[in-house]
């Protein structure tokens, strides 16, 4: 078994609550990663009161550590009468296929036309083109929701489509599971991918965390799970090239736990968990929120990561 962890940046974290911002004022966490034009852009969720609407916040950093750019206000709003929406829009991810950038997020909102308030979470799809992106005009698609009312997320599309079909990776609980569209809107041919294994890091369940990223090896994809005592970790796994419904290594450990005091202490404790990662400079970038407060990156020399298997 081979022995395997990332690395912390020493300057972690690299993105904190504004007070100043109302919007974020509280809490900043759970950020998509995508690397554009060699620089490394993250849609964050954000919070500015505890248990409030989560909004979605804009950096970006030229290196993949230092932040170099972040906007004042949101770049992405719940629609504030909209039962789906309601409660915010929670932990974004990130890809890039042809000329646009899709972003799947975790719609919370309530089931319309209950007799009492019953709150619920599921996925939502919007995209936006790469030059709008660029110039950050902020002109997002109606989102669509794909799985209507069913519990889940965790959720992101591979980056290139297969057989002509989108591929979305998605967590109905406990597990990982796959589907397939033609038009990115209706997803078929579901089916598990993943389970938790019966290791103590991921005995409770497992989902998605970063979206693939192409390797000569084939598809890396770092995912989370939960322990019994609900500690968040990270783990990692490669999908093969020609069939990204097929598993071909899972590593046995994390490759990243809660141990610095801003992952341990927060508003959810002991929590490490990601939206988002990049390869850039030979070097894998794993974005995470840590205790639901702060936003860190750790990272590894991809030489070490395509030697574990």
């Amino acid at each position: 078994m081979a022995s395997f962890q990332l690395k912390r940046y020493e300057k972690n974290p690299i993105i904190e609550p504004i007070i100043e911002n109302p919007w974020e004022a509280i809490m900043t966490f759970n950020t998509a990663a995508l690397l554009l034009d060699d620089k490394v852009f993250l849609l964050y969720r954000a919070r500015g009161t505890r248990g409030g609407i989560s909004r979605i916040g804009y950096a970006r950093s030229n290196d993949g550590f230092k932040i170099d750019e972040r906007l004042s206000e949101p770049v992405y709003l719940p629609d504030p009468i909209h039962d789906r929406e309601a409660f915010g829009c929670e932990d974004p991810r990130l890809t890039m296929i042809g000329d646009r950038i899709y972003m799947v997020y975790s719609a919370y909102g309530t089931v319309p036309g209950m007799m009492s308030i019953q709150k619920w979470v599921q996925l939502a799809i919007t995209s936006i083109s790469v030059d709008d992106f660029r110039k950050k005009k902020w002109n997002w698609s109606k989102p669509v929701y794909p799985f209507p009312y069913t519990d889940n997320k965790d959720a992101y599309l591979l980056p290139e489509k297969h057989k002509g079909r989108f591929v979305l990776y998605h967590r109905i609980p406990q597990h990982i599971w796959v589907g397939y569209s033609d038009d990115g809107k209706n997803f078929v041919d579901n089916n598990i991918i993943m389970k938790p294994e019966g290791y103590g890091w991921e005995y409770y369940k497992i989902g998605g965390g970063a979206p693939p990223i192409k390797t000569e090896k084939g598809w890396l994809m770092v995912y989370h799970s939960v322990d019994n005592r609900s500690y968040y970790r990270l783990g990692l796994a490669f999908l093969d090239l020609e069939d990204p419904s097929r598993v071909i290594y899972r590593h046995p450990e994390p490759i990243l736990e809660p141990g610095e005091v801003y992952e341990k202490t927060g508003d959810t404790s002991n929590v490490t968990f990601t939206c988002g990662a990049v390869i850039k400079d030979g070097k894998l970038l794993v974005y995470y929120g840590a205790a639901d407060m702060v936003i860190g990156v750790a990272y590894a020399d991809m030489k070490d990561v395509l030697k574990l298997f």
